[in-house]
């Protein structure tokens, strides 16, 4: 792992195809990462970080963890901080870009580089309640 400062990202993964896949969600602090987050992991899926993401490059995948203070807990915004079901490190396959407002109906794919992996990226508005189906089944199609 490299010394590189950690990305504003929470990240969550779910176990597929006998591995965990892991997606960063990204956006500016009030944007809704916790909260697609915490809706994420109430169908099963693992919080890898909340917030704060620090991610590697291995073998020309890309893989992220918590930085150590923050490990195993989630910022339920009106509750507090919680501790919730984690999975300590993960292979990112998907970057969620949120974005305030709705999205193209069909994009042009959209990448970005973490640690030198091109990642794919899905512009989403996190406030409708199929974020979280959009977020599974843009994960399938990587």
């Amino acid at each position: 792992m490299t010394g590189e400062p950690p990305v504003h990202a929470s990240t969550v993964a779910i176990r597929r195809r006998g591995e965990w896949a892991g997606v960063a969600i990204l956006g500016p602090s009030g944007a809704g990462k916790s909260d697609l987050a915490l809706r994420l992991i109430g169908r099963g899926w693992r919080l890898v970080s909340d917030d704060y993401t620090r991610m590697w490059a291995s073998d020309g995948a890309l893989y992220a963890t918590a930085p150590e203070r923050i490990a195993g807990r989630i910022e339920a915004r009106g509750v507090g901080i919680v501790s919730v079901a984690t999975r300590p490190v993960a292979r990112v396959l998907l970057a969620v870009a949120l974005l305030p407002e709705a999205v193209e109906r069909l994009p042009e794919p959209e990448f970005r580089r973490f640690a030198g992996v091109e990642t794919p990226v899905l512009a989403l508005d996190p406030r409708p309640a199929s974020a979280v189906e959009m977020v599974a089944a843009a994960l399938e199609r990587v």
